[in-house]
């Protein structure tokens, strides 16, 4: 799956961090107590809220692989929506097109 332009350049400029970190992220994802389509719910929920824009279609299609309908996808933006305002819908159509994507 692609990633981001951010994270590739990421990966590539900074090797040594971008390896320190990816542990990191792998030793997190094996700690945590959450299926793998709700952890992707979850993140892609704290991606809106928090407008990280570039990585939602990478989560997305995780999300999807994992079994999350398009609907779910939709929730899991606005759930942030009493919280952190009218924000969250600008995630909407970059992660309603990267799920539409064949």
């Amino acid at each position: 799956m692609k990633v981001s332009k951010s994270f590739e350049v990421f990966a590539k400029e900074a090797p040594e961090v971008h390896s320190a970190w990816m542990e990191t992220v792998h030793k997190l994802d094996a700690a945590s107590n959450l299926d793998k389509k709700t952890e992707e719910l979850a993140y892609i929920a704290v991606m809106a809220a928090t407008r990280l824009e570039s990585g939602l279609p990478f989560h997305v299609k995780m999300a999807k692989t994992n079994g999350a309908t398009r609907e779910e996808i939709i929730s899991a933006i606005l759930v942030g929506l009493p919280a952190v305002g009218n924000t969250v819908i600008s995630a909407l159509p970059v992660a309603l097109e990267a799920y539409d994507e064949v």
